[in-house]
């Protein structure tokens, strides 16, 4: 009986027409490459984190932020899903946090200013009259420290960054690590850790703008929170203390509903969604967020958390002034965001859950976006 020995051309040709199900088969990795140089002329790595499914995640050293995320439609076909920019050079220009990690304080301070065992302290104004996201240079804009770590379910990459004494404002050295873990179970696991030698407030989050059909708005994107309440904001974006619920109102995700069916009856301006939901069953660990699904391409997001909150932004502020991957101009509505944390302005408002952490404690918290097709 003659045998087929396949020549190295062949084989190169099987390999190259793998289809999606064959393909599952690869193992997940890390690889590292230049992504850019600083003006100072620190390197900016990246990292190429891939599953044994073929989703792949990019995140660079600046900012420790996400750039690309391709994961499959209900067809296999992978698409990218976050917004974002072609070069480093785009992200030095200025842009709206695309896919950063957020600190020492995700979301607002009112009037960049609070008390802490009996000391005051006086943050930048870098959102009108209010303290945004750790700064003028918060942590998405500091160049971190990566190293390749063990993974038992896929890749991982941990990012650290130690934040000096008075940095932006605030207290105390901290030490802040945040470890990717793209796993064999299609979840995007986010680790926080941070660790101070003086009491100060954290908050740490991700920024990244989700866009599950890879192109155009997200208005017919089907959104679930599992939050019965949300904390209302003054005209500045600052709760006002209360926590409120959201039935009977335009909040109110808690059954699925399109992301713009209410979206004309908001009265923010610019229009759109831009609140802390104050999470189910919060201190009971991990559990689910928010879901949002998208129906032309069937791609399903899950958003689990170990956070009391989550701030829902739905790309209000994209303006059409950016030129992203691809010269896409984003538009507003273009991308949304699901940023896991503690309450926006929690370090003055004292029946909010406390950001402060304290030294020889270890700020410790978890995210997972899990992605899956239907």
């Amino acid at each position: 009986m003659n045998r087929y020995i396949p020549t190295l051309a062949a084989c190169i040709t099987m390999l190259l027409t793998l289809t999606p199900s064959a393909a599952a088969t690869l193992p997940s990795g890390v690889k590292k490459s230049h992504y850019g140089t600083m003006p100072d002329g620190t390197v900016i790595e990246q990292y190429r984190l891939t599953n044994a499914n073929g989703i792949v995640a990019k995140i660079i050293t600046y900012g420790a932020l996400m750039t690309e995320l391709h994961v499959p439609d209900r067809q296999g076909k992978l698409g990218d899903i976050v917004l974002g920019f072609d070069n480093l050079e785009s992200y030095l220009k200025g842009h709206p946090y695309f896919g950063a990690t957020i600190g020492r304080v995700g979301n607002r301070i009112a009037k960049g200013k609070f008390t802490l065992d009996g000391r005051d302290y006086t943050l930048a104004r870098n959102d009108g009259p209010n303290h945004l996201h750790g700064g003028i240079r918060g942590f998405d804009k500091v160049v971190w420290k990566a190293e390749i770590v063990p993974a038992r379910n896929g890749a991982a990459v941990r990012f650290t960054y130690v934040s000096p004494n008075g940095e932006e404002g605030y207290p105390g050295t901290l030490t802040a690590t945040v470890t990717y873990t793209l796993t064999d179970t299609d979840e995007l696991r986010l680790d926080y850790t941070a660790k101070t030698d003086q009491a100060t407030p954290v908050n740490l989050t991700n920024h990244t703008y989700w866009n599950l059909a890879g192109g155009g708005d997200i208005l017919n994107h089907v959104l679930t929170i599992n939050a019965d309440h949300y904390t209302p904001v003054d005209d500045t974006l600052i709760p006002t203390g209360a926590i409120a619920p959201v039935k009977g109102t335009v909040m109110d995700f808690t059954t699925p509903m399109p992301i713009g069916s209410r979206l004309l009856s908001l009265d923010n301006s610019p229009r759109g969604y831009d609140h802390n939901y104050a999470l189910n069953d919060s201190g009971k660990g991990m559990r689910l967020a928010a879901t949002v699904y998208e129906p032309g391409t069937g791609r399903v997001l899950e958003t689990f958390t170990e956070e009391p909150g989550v701030q829902f932004y739905s790309g209000n502020f994209l303006d059409a002034t950016l030129e992203g991957k691809g010269k896409t101009v984003y538009h507003q509505y273009y991308g949304f965001c699901l940023e896991t944390q503690h309450f926006p302005d929690s370090v003055n408002h004292p029946n909010f859950p406390s950001t402060i952490l304290r030294p020889k404690k270890t700020y410790k918290t978890a995210t997972i976006y899990k992605f899956s097709v239907k």
